[in-house]
């Protein structure tokens, strides 16, 4: 037994000596077949890098737009510099048996990822494509995701998800689940050192809402997004209360209720133009102190005289402290967030000097800046994140106090 075992071990050490040498072997045989079998292979590879833009095929695309939505990879060509976008994974496919699910693979699996560039600074994005499988959260979809925020962590880069997804993907049970716990313990990992950012430009239900909420700022789409739990069937069933989507989890509630979002936009157009906005006040990590930081054109010796009457003298008067806010910072331009809800303080980013800055200012227009709960979270939350980028906070202090009760 020991002599053909040791047989069998000098003919495969044979045979992988043979292979190291043709490969290191500088005659054009082995390279002129590997060339000839790459040139045989092109035109498949083709077919298949054509077939993957086409997530679910045309006319999933055209429900999509239909839905007055715009598809994955059309949000990234909006969200990302020209030609900056570079993808990874663009083949991976998943691997379930189930439910004759080896019918229904479409490579990507369901979420494009990739690299990409916004006004010269680089970022790591995600999209989730709604054209296939309904957006749902499979093993191989969660896979992608997840190396993606280890990627912003090690590379010390933003990571920007664009949301459109049902939720778990049931054919796939347990894995799908487990692809969530994934993606959050990164979201919690990466808090605190690199900023992330969802935008929800459709449904977002289920087990794909938890991930937004663990994000630091979430932006939505009237009429198109919504983020709930559970859908209006499945309350009915328990409460017999008949509730729409919108009423439920849409861009009104969460920006003006519930404080989930922080901004709502028209449409999907609209939202990436935002969001590359907001992008340029962002450092790209905790570590980072210059990136967003960008020329200054308003002089610095300029006069407001304007500030010396803009606040009554009579403390019943009130008048909005943004007004306040503009003629100090540069240009007079300040991103606000949270803008619908909680409106007695005012929360944004702003430059002084090219410089980004967060703003706190207490706003005597609403409830006379009285401090609420609401109120508290919205600024707590905004200094927090602030003090986690190293982020100067420009405060503006006019309140009575907090509100009795």
């Amino acid at each position: 037994a020991i002599q053909g075992a040791t047989t069998s071990f000098d003919s495969f050490s044979h045979s992988v000596t043979m292979a190291f040498l043709s490969r290191c072997r500088p005659s054009s045989y082995c390279s002129q077949q590997r060339l000839f079998s790459a040139k045989a292979f092109a035109p498949q590879f083709k077919e298949i890098a054509r077939q993957s833009k086409l997530g679910g095929g045309i006319k999933a695309i055209e429900k999509q737009h239909d839905k007055n939505k715009l598809t994955a990879r059309e949000r990234l060509d909006l969200l990302l510099d020209k030609n900056s976008f570079q993808e990874i994974g663009s083949l991976v496919t998943h691997q379930c048996h189930d439910f004759d699910m080896e019918k229904k693979t479409y490579f990507g699996d369901g979420v494009i990822t990739g690299k990409g560039i916004i006004s010269g600074r680089p970022v790591l994005v995600y999209s989730q494509d709604f054209s296939v499988l309904g957006g749902s959260l499979g093993e191989a979809h969660a896979s992608k995701i997840s190396k993606i925020l280890d990627m912003s962590m090690k590379l010390k880069v933003p990571v920007i998800g664009i949301n459109d997804s049902g939720g778990a993907r049931i054919q796939e049970g347990v894995n799908a689940l487990r692809g969530y716990t994934d993606i959050f313990l990164r979201n919690v990992m990466a808090s605190g050192s690199v900023p992330q950012i969802t935008v929800i430009c459709g449904p977002s239900a289920g087990g794909a809402v938890y991930s937004p909420a663990l994000t630091d700022w979430v932006f939505m789409v009237k009429q198109t997004s919504y983020m709930f739990l559970t859908g209006p069937e499945v309350v009915k069933a328990v409460t017999y209360e008949d509730v729409t989507k919108e009423e439920l989890g849409g861009a009104s509630v969460h920006t003006k209720k519930s404080g989930v979002s922080c901004g709502s936009f028209e449409n999907d157009i609209e939202a990436m133009a935002s969001i590359r906005q907001f992008y340029e006040y962002l450092p790209l990590n905790f570590e980072d102190f210059s990136s967003n930081i960008y020329e200054c054109n308003d002089p610095i010796d300029r006069e407001e005289e304007v500030l010396d009457r803009i606040i009554p003298d009579d403390s019943t008067l009130a008048y909005d402290v943004r007004d306040v806010v503009r003629r100090i910072v540069d240009n007079g331009v300040i991103y606000e967030l949270f803008k619908d809800w909680a409106k007695n303080i005012v929360i944004g980013f702003s430059r002084m000097n090219g410089q980004t800055v967060g703003i706190v200012a207490n706003q005597p227009k609403e409830s006379a800046g009285v401090l609420d709960i609401d109120a508290s979270c919205k600024a707590a939350r905004f200094v927090r994140f602030c003090d986690c980028f190293n982020i100067p906070i420009l405060t503006f202090v006019d309140v009575p106090g907090f509100l009795p009760g």
